[in-house]
């Protein structure tokens, strides 16, 4: 063989040396133990880590060791499906994905779930080092969701759920989420906070509810971009931050979940005003009026936003009107009748209704229907004003002693 083909081979060798250096498979198996371990199945292979919290730890203000200890009927207010399972047999599941629109061209390149033990808390991740690892993956999630009986996800409805279940059809098995209740915690945790908070986003609620604040965390828009920069170059290390992330979302899903059904359940213990109200505009909704506006008397006792107050005198009002309270209503009304509020017309209009209609009173009808269309006019206001004018301007006949 002559100098030069000898030259050629020996570039070649290096050129696929440095590729398969570059692997993912190459650098996840050059990988400390503590970053995970392959796992091999029927269907292949792919990776998993596992992550532990023990019992005393803090996250935040959360008690983890308290996560064990939850009533079992605790997600029953959120779905009474749920009843009668204790906290060992739910599961939190959170995915990081190569997209945000969804769809089939979009799947989730690492899957995270969560539970409770007496001892801590234990996050299992499950990852593909390249999408042929998927049918693997898929498989072993499936044989650990088995154990469980409650799904708590955050979005998981719309997002997660469906994206998983499509990647199992298409991976030809079938999905492992029939036997599983699904709660999805995102639409309570709404329902609690957006009239406190700006944003419900997870780590949003992480850092106002739990007082817990990351440190160095990617974000999730960066999550699909770090993983299709592992796949090109198979530089494992910027993933890190990655499994990180979506550790912390299992963890800080789980603390919240121990808050939020509780509030539900009890809404005594909240403290903010601004929570109050937003879960008695809830309880209005649902029907359930004595305790919204047992919710709203205490959050009008405290130090409500401007915007916040005049809606909840408002609704307080019209609940007293539904349950027949005719002078608490009146009264909520005249209070706001008094001063410049989004709400000063309509209360206007409605004690000019009540004036008319059970005092009888058409003079003082009259006043409260002109005074609310200064402020805004209206032809049914137009109309109530002419026919109050009439009843005023008629004589009444003399009444025989």
């Amino acid at each position: 063989m002559n100098e030069l083909l000898k030259r050629q081979l020996e570039q070649l060798r290096r050129r696929i040396a440095r590729i398969e250096s570059r692997s993912p498979a190459a650098a996840a198996a050059s990988l400390p133990p503590e970053l995970g371990r392959a796992v091999q199945t029927e269907l292949g292979a792919h990776w998993e880590i596992e992550r532990r919290w023990p019992a005393h730890h803090r996250h935040g203000s959360a008690d983890v060791g308290a996560l064990a200890d939850l009533p079992p009927d605790l997600l029953a207010v959120l779905d009474e499906e749920a009843a009668g399972c204790p906290p060992e047999q739910w599961v939190f599941l959170d995915t990081e994905t190569s997209g945000v629109s969804g769809g089939s061209g979009t799947f989730a390149f690492l899957v995270g779930t969560g539970h409770a033990t007496p001892q801590g808390f234990v996050v299992r991740q499950f990852f593909m080092r390249e999408h042929g690892e998927e049918p693997s993956l898929l498989h072993a999630l499936a044989r650990h969701l088995e154990s469980f009986r409650v799904v708590v996800t955050y979005n998981g409805k719309a997002f997660d759920l469906p994206l998983l279940e499509t990647r199992y059809r298409l991976a030809r098995q079938r999905p492992p989420f029939a036997h599983l209740t699904h709660v999805d915690l995102l639409h309570s945790a709404r329902r609690l906070w957006r009239l406190a908070l700006e944003s419900c986003r997870l780590m949003e609620l992480e850092a106002r509810i739990l007082g817990f604040e990351r440190q160095d965390d990617p974000g999730g828009a960066a999550v699909p971009r770090l993983y299709l920069e592992f796949l090109r170059t198979g530089n494992f290390r910027p993933l890190v931050p990655v499994f990180s992330h979506n550790a912390f979302d299992i963890l800080s899903l789980a603390c919240l979940t121990a808050i939020v059904p509780a509030a539900f359940r009890d809404p005594s213990r909240l403290t903010n005003p601004a929570e109050m109200a937003a879960l008695a505009r809830y309880f209005q909704r649902e029907g359930r009026l004595e305790e919204a506006l047992v919710l709203l008397d205490e959050a009008l006792r405290r130090t409500l936003p401007e915007e916040m107050l005049w809606e909840a005198l408002w609704q307080a009002a019209e609940m007293e009107r539904k349950l027949g309270r005719a002078d608490a209503a009146v009264a909520r009304w005249s209070e706001l009748s008094t001063i410049r509020n989004p709400y000063q017309a309509q209360a206007l209009e409605k004690l000019a209704i009540h004036y008319e209609r059970h005092e009888k009173n058409a003079a003082l009808a009259l006043e409260m229907a002109l005074a609310a269309f200064a402020l805004d006019p209206s032809p049914q206001l137009e109309k109530r004003i002419r026919r109050l004018k009439e009843k005023t301007a008629t004589p009444r006949s003399a009444r025989l002693l």
